[in-house]
């Protein structure tokens, strides 16, 4: 009888493991062990799903995955990352789980589950040769998916693989210039002095004091964003960069920034340590560098005194009432502003847990310190995100609450821009849009360089049906915030923006940038790209992306979509039944 012979097929193979698992089971055993398994459960198993993936094997800190195309394997590769980058914030660097991955198309051995064979050696072998958080392809694979894809490649040139017969050419992969999260594409520098704040080295040994160390970088962040005169890259983009060791050059180019900031603070008792030097990103030298030793009480000074600096340093002609006109307004309790910035924290995450988490930090700073302003229009930009969310079981009652705390917090400080901002969105969402616009403009104009007040002028601005106007403000803020994990927003609503005018193939563009965010509810940018589809008569993408849609809302129909709680004002209402018109063309259900 003939020898059975073997089964083959050509698949793409994404090999992955942990970066530093040895040391981690070392330092942790038990905790290591908990929290793979949370990222396997909450990033690795859902993103190989929406992926078409195939998970062969699980092996201690590694893992193999088949897939049957190599766009979809680049792309889970590039969606894992980003995943377990997100997890990894707000952790000590200790305790980071980070990835390397390499992906290899070619012939594979099957038998039962598992497979074998060179394709699989050499993904495993381009593994070895990622750097941490990156991702290694073969030339295969460069040939599949490139020009399909928005990323840029490097070209790693012809290696010797161990116990492979032929060099295998190597492509190092980054994200493409219109992701949030560029890892190599160089952003041009803006046409005025541009600088980035690193977060804070916290070397006060107190896991705790990583809220003080965020509080006082986002406060001179605040502080130089109220310059006309210079561009600030925003707190979620210098974040990404927390924890870990940088080229201040490759940061430079990846925010697009001429100046980068970084220091480190010890709190101990009742004194505080800074040091803060300022540093050339385009020639990594240094232009000044100083060191603050304080009682804790003045930490406000000191934030004025790095703020002067920086301003007196990069524009000699800046005058002291500019100066004077970017310090915002302390509170008078330090503990109210710890509180402050821990529910800051939260409240960046606006999600169904965080967002409650956040309300109770913004409520405890309030009756501590009633006259802190920043508190009060935290809280109301809390309440919007849950109203927008579908977070909330009373709209009415929470949009109350959101216009009384921002017309506190506007009337405690008319300079702070989160104030202006927070209630031109109340405004918006009563459908008074010439008020909210006008608190929208006073935002900007008191903080341009802060893509919050960008986003939400631009957001009222598509409801009024300004729909260019809107895509500008949307693009300010992506530029200012090129690596924010929340930017699948700015780009969703562009992408609306984009529908309104009847740009499809734009609108489409946009939407699948933003769909490729690890957001677990994200649904608008699937709706726009499918209405545009529809728009478009592309009917075999259309219908796939219908049955995306549907995936994310299980059961959702054309009635069900209109039923949904929509801001109607008058531009607003024809763009829903726009919306409606390209979705039904795309074969929405009724």
């Amino acid at each position: 009888m003939a020898e059975k012979r073997a089964q083959r097929r050509l698949a793409a193979i994404l090999a992955a493991d942990v970066v530093g698992y040895s040391r981690l089971m070392e330092q942790d055993e038990a905790g290591t062990l908990a929290a793979l398994k949370a990222r396997r459960q909450d990033v690795l198993v859902p993103t190989v799903a929406q992926h078409n993936g195939r998970i062969v094997k699980v092996m201690g800190d590694g893992v193999l995955v088949e897939f049957g195309s190599a766009v979809d394997a680049v792309q889970c590769a590039v969606e894992l990352q980003k995943g377990f980058a997100g997890a990894n914030q707000g952790l000590p660097e200790a305790q980071h789980i980070v990835l390397r991955i390499g992906i290899n198309l070619g012939d594979v051995i099957v038998e039962g589950s598992d497979i074998y064979g060179d394709g699989v050696n050499v993904a495993a072998r381009l593994e070895g040769l990622a750097e941490p958080g990156r991702i290694c392809v073969s030339g295969s694979v460069y040939e599949q998916v490139n020009g399909k894809l928005e990323l840029a490649f490097e070209d790693l040139g012809e290696r010797i693989l161990k116990n492979i017969a032929k060099p295998v050419r190597v492509y190092r992969a980054g994200i493409g210039a219109n992701s949030v999260g560029a890892a190599h594409s160089a952003l041009a520098l803006p046409d005025k002095p541009s600088i980035a704040v690193l977060p804070f080295d916290n070397l006060s040994g107190d896991p705790e004091q990583e809220y003080f160390a965020g509080g006082i970088v986002e406060d001179i962040i605040t502080a130089l964003s109220r310059m006309k005169w210079l561009f600030v890259i925003a707190r979620n983009s210098s974040f990404t960069y927390k924890g870990r060791t940088v080229d201040i050059k490759q940061v430079g180019r990846e925010l697009g920034v001429r100046y980068v900031l970084e220091g480190s603070l010890r709190k101990a008792l009742n004194r505080i340590r800074i040091t803060a030097q300022l540093i050339d990103a385009t020639t990594g030298a240094h232009v000044w560098a100083e060191r603050y030793d304080r009682p804790l009480e003045d930490v406000f000074a000191v934030q004025d005194e790095i703020t002067d600096t920086i301003v007196a340093t990069m524009e000699p002609e800046i005058s002291a009432s500019e100066r004077d006109r970017a310090r915002r307004k302390p509170p008078e309790h330090l503990g109210a502003w710890e509180l402050y910035q821990r529910g800051m924290w939260h409240l960046l995450r606006r999600n169904k847990e965080e967002l409650p988490m956040a309300q109770t930090y913004f409520r405890k700073a309030i009756a501590l310190d009633p006259n802190f302003a920043s508190s009060h229009a935290a809280l109301a930009v809390s309440c919007f995100f849950q109203i927008t969310h579908g977070l909330t079981n009373e709209p009415s009652v929470t949009l109350d609450a959101l216009l009384d705390e921002a017309f506190q917090a506007v009337a405690l400080d008319r300079s702070d821009a989160l104030g202006h901002s927070a209630l031109g969105l109340g405004f918006m969402e009563r459908g008074q849009l010439t008020d909210a616009i006008a608190e929208h403009q006073a935002a900007v104009s008191l903080s341009p360089n802060s893509p919050f007040a960008r986003y939400a002028y631009g957001y009222t601005l598509e409801c009024a049906g300004r729909y260019v106007e809107a895509i500008e403000q949307f693009d300010a803020a992506l530029r200012l915030n090129p690596k924010d994990p929340a930017g699948w927003s700015y780009l969703t609503l562009k992408s609306s923006s984009l529908y309104q005018l009847g740009r499809y193939e734009e609108s489409v563009e946009i939407a699948r940038v933003a769909a490729r965010f690890p957001v677990v509810d994200l649904v608008w940018a699937h709706i726009h790209m499918t209405a545009s589809l529809g728009q478009l008569n592309l009917k075999d993408d259309a219908r796939t992306a219908v049955a995306e849609l549907c995936g994310r809302r299980p059961g959702l129909t054309i009635s069900k979509f209109r039923s949904w709680p929509h801001n109607m004002s008058q531009p607003r209402k024809k763009n829903i039944e726009h919306t409606i018109e390209g979705l039904r063309k795309a074969g929405l259900p009724e």
